[in-house]
């Protein structure tokens, strides 16, 4: 029992000492490991401010930065180790990284699958910071672009971040990726109203209005002949195209457009039904042997047209004869009994 006590005491007076041995390793190593850390984010704040006042260069620069950031944090840990355990070789290290990063790979699939898809974002750049966007459901001004997820800002003020991943392999439509947008919109037009005129109208309207550009030049043409108008696409140009001011243009024009037309007497109709209550009886339909108005084709004679009172003449002159036939048969009955 106590030989036992013995070595244990022996063991933990080791580990002390090898501690108190390694002590100054480990103080070396935690510095150099700062130092390194330190440089890193230097260099990472270095490549972004070159990069920063060129746009088409500044995802680039946060890419490199990153990436600069990460394997000089790599390198100071491996001379941290190296210091610690000098008995570390190069490859041993090397080897316990490909065993962990396999089961690293498998344990964190999608988190990766998110790192590479943020890197080739930033890479190839089909948005970048400070563009409006429009992503399945979701719509607003692209905020920062992280290697795990994008984060956008919606315009009723709410932030909304989506995987890389999910941007990378889906459809995204930016809004702002060119200098000018084009805006449309149908104004429907009365029937018995001058096309030509409407359009005249609808252009001079456009071409008043402020925030309209002259170049590329407005347009107005006729996209519809619905049930109850005739529907006059107008369609224009705003520069810069964010959410605000393609906005604010609608509203300039639309109401441009409708005071125009409303002062020129260019009707603006809203949908309307016709009912025609039609049984083709009387002589003033027409021709019976013509299908008129849906109703098929009759082949007998035309009826004459009738009144309200020969109508009611003819109904007295039907209940006179059930009467009569009545009283008839009640004189037979009489008569049978007698």
């Amino acid at each position: 029992m106590n030989a036992d006590i013995s070595n244990a005491w022996q063991k933990v007076q080791a580990m002390v000492n090898g501690f108190f041995t390694l002590l100054p390793n480990i103080v070396l190593a935690l510095i150099v490991f700062v130092i390194f850390f330190f440089v890193a984010r230097t260099i990472k704040q270095v490549v972004k401010r070159l990069t920063s006042n060129r746009r088409h260069a500044r995802n680039l620069g946060m890419v490199l930065g990153r990436l600069a950031q990460g394997a000089t944090i790599l390198l100071g840990l491996f001379i941290s180790l190296t210091i610690v355990i000098p008995t570390l070789r190069a490859g041993d290290l090397v080897q316990l990284l490909g065993i962990s990063g396999v089961a690293i790979g498998f344990a964190f699939r999608d988190i990766l699958q998110n790192f590479l898809a943020g890197i080739l974002i930033l890479l190839t750049e089909p948005f970048q910071i400070g563009d409006q966007i429009v992503f399945k459901n979701f719509e607003g001004t692209v905020e920062n672009i992280e290697t795990r997820a994008t984060t956008i800002k919606t315009y009723d003020g709410r932030r909304i971040v989506i995987p890389n991943s999910e941007l990378f392999t889906n459809s995204v439509q930016v809004n702002t990726a060119f200098d000018h947008r084009r805006l449309e919109y149908d104004v429907g037009i009365g029937y018995g109203d001058d096309i030509d005129r409407a359009k005249q109208l609808i252009l001079e309207a456009m071409h008043e209005t402020e925030g309209v550009l002259r170049e590329p030049a407005p347009d107005a043409l006729v996209m519809e002949l619905a049930e109850s108008t005739v529907n006059i696409r107008a369609r224009w140009w705003i520069q810069p195209p964010r959410r605000a001011d393609a906005l604010d243009a609608r509203d300039k024009v639309l109401t441009a457009i409708k005071k125009k037309l409303t002062a020129n007497g260019i009707d603006l109709p809203f949908p309307t039904q016709q009912i025609l209550f039609h049984d083709q009886t009387e002589e003033t339909d027409g021709d019976r042997s013509r299908q008129r108005e849906g109703w098929p084709a009759g082949k007998g004679k035309v009826p004459k047209p009738r009144s309200i009172s020969d109508s009611l003449r003819k109904l007295a002159e039907m209940r006179s004869q059930s009467n009569g036939s009545t009283g008839d048969s009640e004189a037979v009955s009489t008569r049978d009994e007698v």
